[in-house]
């Protein structure tokens, strides 16, 4: 599929499985700040709409302005944080390298990354928007 191309109704119909979109306040900023710091891919990127992947799997961010109609908007705080309560896991991306990207790109680490008696080698890291990026690797 063209992402840069491809109409609305036609991305939409082919989606299926378990989809993830983000409510940000400045998609463009977002997307880079994605790329930059946990290597995914940025597909289509426009000021108000961007697709990006991640080992075969895509994301979606949205501007606030495109959910005019959509009833999730009013739950949106005016300023702050979002996400709250959620974990944005990346299971095949270096918690350190991440980490070390992640300030300069705006990011906030929450935790460094660390060695998790779950077998996982995990770092947490808050992006400007407030979603909690969880990258994360095999011991």
């Amino acid at each position: 599929m063209d992402f840069e191309s491809v109409s609305a109704p036609e991305f939409g119909s082919s989606l299926s499985g378990l989809g993830l979109n983000l409510l940000v306040r400045d998609v463009q900023r977002r997307a880079a700040f994605l790329a930059q710091v946990f290597g995914l891919r940025v597909l289509r990127v426009s000021r108000d709409f961007a697709i990006l992947g991640y080992h075969g799997q895509l994301l979606q961010l949205h501007a606030d302005a495109t959910y005019h109609a959509n009833p999730m908007l009013s739950l949106l705080p005016e300023a702050g944080t979002r996400g709250a309560g959620a974990e944005l896991r990346l299971f095949q991306t270096d918690p350190d390298t991440a980490a070390s990207l992640a300030e300069e790109a705006g990011g906030i680490i929450l935790q460094p990354p660390t060695d998790k008696p779950h077998g996982l080698r995990e770092a947490f890291i808050l992006d400007p928007d407030g979603y909690v990026w969880v990258p994360s690797r095999p011991l």
